[in-house]
């Protein structure tokens, strides 16, 4: 793995040909707020950069911070979507493909920490869930036409997942959704194997865009201090103790940035250090099919579900 001051070398060689649209889910907190803040500094600000929260002070507040560009076309921007709901993430994706001409780098890393057990949205999937794995595999599966679009012109087209890369075992496809059986489902381990096998479907389908599932490691974020109030009673505890494995989520970004620049094509996993961690051992084609065909009922369930209750 590559140390720090190699790893922001090589961010900092990034200077593409093609003026890049990046858009940056779970962008205005921790280690997403982190890799949009990079992406604008590397870039100089010349890029069409777009945060997606729930928080316009602190979005704009961020986009202050990003380096003034030097070209017209460049713009920086805050689109509210409050990611645990499918429908939400359907509106947002409607109108990012309605207006724009394509994307070049979807980065997705909205996070939710809790020791609850399943806490179900409106939509009837558990929050957790909803947005460690649903929500993104509805961005991505939406946002594709404009990643083609990026791709078909010459230019990158990738997309990553900080989540847990290199957890994923097992899945029980007789549990999927973990709606039978929620903690003994473990949600950690299923949303990490859905993500390695949601990545590889994708691939599958587009095997010339980037399809990134990466573990981002302990980093010093502001997660648990938004997690449920069972967490936040032992967050200055669970701090202090695990304080000699934290890295913050500037250094973090860097890493995950790293690996986003690094992937060509393919699905692939990447470490804490943006390493390639090498492939799932998830392969089964039928067990792929099964969550590919499970998470796209689920979604469009969902949708159908607050169409019907709105």
């Amino acid at each position: 793995m590559a140390p720090l001051s190699v790893v922001r070398a090589a961010n900092a060689a990034f200077s593409p040909s093609y003026f890049p649209v990046a858009i940056f889910v779970g962008g205005t907190s921790g280690i997403g707020q982190g890799i949009a803040q990079a992406f604008a500094r590397y870039t100089k600000g010349n890029a069409h950069i777009i945060l997606v929260g729930r928080n316009q002070a602190v979005a704009d507040s961020i986009i202050a911070s990003f380096p003034k560009p030097t070209v017209a076309e460049a713009k920086h921007e805050f689109v509210r979507c409050d990611a645990d709901l499918i429908r939400n993430v359907h509106a947002t994706t409607s109108s990012l493909v309605a207006r724009l001409p394509k994307v070049n780098f979807l980065v997705l890393s909205p996070g939710f920490a809790s020791w609850k057990g399943r806490d179900e949205t409106p939509e009837g999937i558990d929050r957790r869930l909803a947005l460690h794995y649903y929500s993104r595999w509805k961005f991505i599966y939406d946002l594709l036409p404009l990643l083609r679009t990026a791709k078909d012109a010459g230019e990158d087209a990738k997309v990553m997942s900080i989540l847990s890369a290199g957890i994923g075992t097992s899945v029980d496809v007789q549990n999927l959704g973990l709606k039978k059986s929620y903690l003994l489902g473990n949600p950690p381990v299923a949303s990490s194997s859905y993500t390695d096998l949601a990545m590889q479907s994708f691939a599958e389908q587009h095997p010339d865009i980037a399809f990134i599932h990466s573990n981002p490691g302990v980093v010093r974020t502001q997660l648990l201090s938004r997690a449920s109030w069972t967490i936040r009673i032992f967050n200055p505890l669970l701090e202090v103790l695990a304080y000699p494995w934290l890295v913050s989520a500037e250094e973090c970004a860097e890493y995950m940035l790293y690996g986003l620049f690094q992937s060509e094509r393919g699905a692939c996993r990447r470490g804490s250090k943006g390493d390639d961690i090498g492939m799932s051992p998830l392969k089964e084609a039928n067990i792929r099919m099964l969550v590919w065909d499970h998470t796209k009922e689920e979604t469009e369930r969902a949708l159908q579900l607050s169409t019907t209750n709105s």
